[in-house]
């Protein structure tokens, strides 16, 4: 197990093998995902959106503007 030390600023440095493992480098954005009360997972936030294209497969039916529209305001029509 790695362990790193938080400084007095909230900081910490992610040692560099985890850094690789991950592609992190400076700047790169990252997330605390909520996975049980008092646990969270590190994620790099570095993928491309377009990287996610796919992931669900083919839609089972395809939905015009317009419709997606309509049931929008049909939705905020009955929040009221």
């Amino acid at each position: 197990m790695t362990a790193a030390t938080l400084t007095s600023k909230g900081q910490i440095t992610i040692p560099a093998h985890i850094r690789r493992e991950l592609k992190v480098d400076a700047g790169d954005r990252v997330e605390f995902v909520l996975v049980a009360p008092g646990r969270y997972e590190f994620v790099a936030a570095t993928r491309d959106v377009t990287e996610l294209k796919g992931m669900f497969g083919a839609p089972k039916k395809t939905v015009t503007i317009k419709t997606m529209n309509a049931a929008i305001a049909r939705r905020g029509a009955s929040a009221r």
